[in-house]
C-alpha cells in the first residue's frame, strides 16, 4: 500500500470543502476505540538466553535469576486494563511468574515451566473468551 501525504489525506476526508480548509490551521488527532480482545497469546517454549536479556526479563525484581530453560508467554490486550484480571488468572491458574505487566499498552508477560505457561495462557485465554465475551485469538506455540 502506498503512502500519501497529509495534504492527500485531507483532500480524500474533506472533499469539496479541502480548498477551503487548505490556508487554515487544522488539528489531527488520532483516536483509537479498543474492543474486546485478546490479540495475541504466544508460548516460546525454549528462547534463548538473549530473548530474557532483550525482554528486560532478567533486571528489576528478576535481577540476577536464571531464567535458562524456562519458556515465555506473551499475552495481548484491548482494552489494556484488562492485563490486570490476566495477570491475576494466570497466577492462579499455574506456577509462574509475571515477567511484565503493562497496564497502559495491555501486554502481559509470563515465564516459567513449559507446562505451567501453556497452562495459564490458555486459562487466561478461556477467561476472556468464556466469561467476559472477550474475542479470543488462537494460542499459538513454538
Amino acid at each position: 500500500m502506498a503512502r500519501i501525504t497529509r495534504e492527500e489525506l485531507f483532500e480524500k476526508i474533506f472533499h469539496d470543502s479541502y480548498e477551503d480548509l487548505k490556508d487554515q490551521n487544522l488539528r489531527v488527532t488520532r483516536v483509537r476505540v479498543p474492543g474486546k480482545e485478546v490479540c495475541l497469546a504466544h508460548i516460546i517454549s525454549s528462547p534463548e538466553t538473549s530473548v530474557y536479556r532483550d525482554l528486560g526479563l532478567n533486571i528489576g525484581v528478576h535481577e540476577g535469576e536464571d531464567h535458562s530453560g524456562e519458556a515465555i508467554g506473551i499475552i495481548r490486550f484491548t482494552p489494556w486494563e484488562a492485563v490486570v484480571p490476566a495477570a491475576d488468572m494466570a497466577l492462579k491458574s499455574a506456577n509462574i511468574d509475571i515477567g511484565f505487566m503493562d497496564r497502559f499498552c495491555g501486554s502481559l508477560i509470563i515465564t516459567g515451566r513449559l507446562a505451567e505457561v501453556e497452562t495459564a495462557v490458555k486459562a487466561v485465554v478461556k477467561l476472556f473468551d468464556e466469561d467476559l465475551g472477550f474475542a479470543v485469538c488462537p494460542v499459538c506455540r513454538r
